[in-house]
C-alpha cells in the first residue's frame, strides 16, 4: 500500500472516531487489517498519523484509544495585581515605529531606513570576517573593544574646535544600541523620582526609557528651531532638574536642527545650572542639506553626555552605539551598564568597527545623502499635491522623518486607523509627546520601503483628511 492508502484509512478512522466517546478502544491492528484489506504497515502508518494529530493515544501492551479532550480553563492572573501593586509610570505599548506590516501596504510609520539604504554588502562581509576572528569567542571588555572606543572618540574629536579638549577612548562606553544607554543615563545621573527635562515633542524611546528609570519628565516646548533658552532656564530653576535630554541635530520627530547660536546659548544655560545635557545624535549619518556638528564637540568639562548610534545607519541587526561622558558621570553610567548587560557582543562590535573603517563607508554615506534627499522631496511634493490640508512645519535638513500638523479637530488615532484600513500605515503624533499633545500631528518616514508608493499614500491621507473635515 502507498501513502494514499494510509491517508484513506486515516480518513475513515477519523470519521469513526467522531462517533465514539473519549477513552473508547479502537479495534486491534489485526482487525483493522482485515476490515480495510490493507497491510499491517499501512494500518500502523494511519494510526501514527492520527496519534500525531492528537486524536488517539497508544498505550503499549494495552491498545489504542480515543484521546480524551483536555478541558482548557480560563487562566486567572488576578493574583498578579496584588503582587505587582500600582505602577507610578505605566509603560506605553510598543510604539507604532516598531510594528511589522505586510509588504502590500504603504509604510510611512517605520523608525528605520529601508534595506536598500543600508551598506548591505559591507555588513555581510564584516559579519563573515568577525565570525572568523577571535571576537566570535572572546569576552570583550565591559566598556567595549578598545579599537571601537578609539573610533568613536576620534570621530567626535574631528569636530572639536581648537582650544577644547578632545575626548579620549577612555571616555567612551560601547552600548548594545543607544536605547539601553538612555535608561542607564537617566538612572545613573538623575535617579528615580527625580526631574528630567525633555524636549516636547521628542523621541518616544526616550519617554519610554524615562518611564523605565522612574524619573519625572518635565516637558520643555520646542519650536521649528529648537527650545527657547529662557524656557529652559526657567524649567531648571523651578524644578531643580540637573538633566536635559535633547536632539540638536535632526530631531525625532520634527526633523529640526538647532542653529549654532542656539546650541551655544543652551550650553550656557546648562553650565549655569550645573547640569548635564544628554545629546542624542541618533541621525548623525543622515544629513541631507547640512552636516551635523555635535554640541559635545564644544564641551570638555563633562556637561554634555553624548549618545552616538550606528544601529540605523549600519544595520538594525548590528545594534551598536556609544555614550561619551567624562568624570564621575562616566563611571556611574559604566557601573549601570555592567549591572544591566555586563558587556556588548564582541562579534557585533567587531563587525560595526569593520564597516565604519572601510573606505566604502564614506562613499556609502555620500550616496545616502542624495538618496534621502530624493525621497524627502518626493514625499513633500506628494503631500503638497494630494494632502495640502497637512502642513509640514519644518523641511528637515536631515534625518528620516516629516512632522505633519493636521487640521484642528482631527483625531490622529482615528486617522491612523482609517489609513491602515486603506493600506497606509502612519504613526500618530501623540506617541512623541511626554505630556498632552499640543495639537494633532502625525509622523511620516520617507526612508521606508517603496518610495514609488508615496503619491498613493499621500492621496489616501488627503482623501481621509477631507472626509474628516466634511
Amino acid at each position: 500500500m502507498n501513502n494514499d492508502s494510509s491517508s484513506r484509512i486515516a480518513d475513515q478512522l477519523r470519521a469513526w472516531l467522531a462517533t465514539e466517546p473519549p477513552g473508547a478502544r479502537l479495534p486491534s491492528t489485526r482487525s483493522l487489517v482485515a476490515q480495510h484489506g490493507a497491510g499491517p504497515v499501512t494500518v500502523q502508518k494511519a494510526l501514527r498519523a492520527l496519534e500525531a494529530q492528537g486524536l488517539v493515544e497508544t498505550r503499549p501492551g494495552v491498545g489504542t484509544f480515543v484521546r480524551a479532550a483536555h478541558t482548557v480553563r480560563a487562566a486567572d492572573h488576578g493574583w498578579q495585581t496584588a503582587a505587582l501593586r500600582g505602577h507610578q509610570a505605566p509603560l506605553r505599548s510598543v510604539a507604532t515605529a516598531l510594528r511589522s506590516t505586510p509588504n502590500d501596504v504603504v509604510a510611512f510609520h517605520s523608525g528605520y531606513p529601508d534595506r536598500e539604504l543600508l551598506p548591505e554588502r559591507m555588513v555581510r562581509a564584516a559579519l563573515t570576517r568577525a565570525a572568523r576572528s577571535e571576537a566570535a569567542l572572546s569576552l570583550p571588555p565591559v566598556a567595549g573593544l578598545p579599537e571601537l572606543q578609539s573610533w568613536f572618540a576620534h570621530e567626535l574629536g574631528t569636530a572639536t574646535p581648537a582650544g577644547v579638549g578632545t575626548p579620549t577612548p577612555g571616555d567612551v562606553i560601547v552600548l548594545p544600541g543607544t536605547q539601553s544607554g538612555l535608561s542607564s543615563v537617566f538612572r545613573a545621573l538623575a535617579g528615580a523620582a527625580r526631574p528630567v527635562l525633555m524636549e516636547s515633542p521628542t523621541y518616544w524611546g526616550a519617554i519610554l526609557a524615562a518611564a523605565q528609570a522612574g524619573v519625572h519628565v518635565v516637558p520643555v516646548p520646542v519650536g521649528a528651531a529648537g527650545p527657547d533658552p529662557a524656557d529652559l532656564a526657567r524649567a531648571f530653576r523651578e524644578t531643580g532638574a540637573r538633566l536635559f535630554y535633547a536632539q540638536p541635530n535632526y530631531a525625532n520627530p520634527t526633523g529640526a536642527q538647532w542653529p549654532a547660536e542656539l546650541g551655544r546659548r543652551v550650553l550656557e544655560v546648562v553650565r549655569e545650572h550645573g547640569a548635564f545635557l544628554v545629546e542624542d545624535d541618533w541621525a548623525h549619518d543622515f544629513g541631507i542639506t547640512t552636516t551635523p556638528v555635535p554640541l559635545a564637540a564644544q564641551d570638555d568639562s563633562g556637561h554634555v553626555v553624548y549618545l552616538r548610534s550606528l544601529t540605523k545607519s549600519v544595520s538594525p541587526a548590528v545594534r551598536v552605539g556609544a555614550v561619551i561622558a567624562r568624570g564621575p558621570a562616566r563611571e556611574r553610567i559604566l557601573a549601570d551598564r555592567a549591572a544591566e548587560s555586563m558587556y556588548v557582543s564582541g562579534l557585533l562590535q567587531a563587525a560595526a568597527l569593520d564597516v565604519v573603517t572601510q573606505p566604502g563607508w564614506t562613499t556609502h554615506r555620500r550616496g545616502l545623502r542624495h538618496q534621502l534627499r530624493a525621497r524627502r522631496d518626493l514625499l513633500l511634493t506628494s503631500l503638497a499635491e494630494h494632502a495640502p490640508q497637512a502642513r509640514v512645519e519644518v523641511v528637515p535638513p536631515g534625518g528620516l522623518n516629516l512632522w505633519l500638523r493636521l487640521p484642528d479637530g482631527t483625531d490622529p488615532a482615528r486617522l491612523a486607523r482609517d489609513c491602515e484600513a486603506a493600506g497606509v500605515v502612519i504613526a500618530p503624533g501623540s506617541e512623541w509627546f511626554p505630556a498632552e499633545p499640543t495639537g494633532p500631528f502625525v509622523r511620516l518616514n520617507y526612508a521606508g520601503a517603496d518610495p514609488g508608493a508615496f503619491p498613493d499614500g499621500a492621496r489616501v491621507l488627503g482623501e481621509l483628511l477631507a472626509r474628516n473635515r466634511d
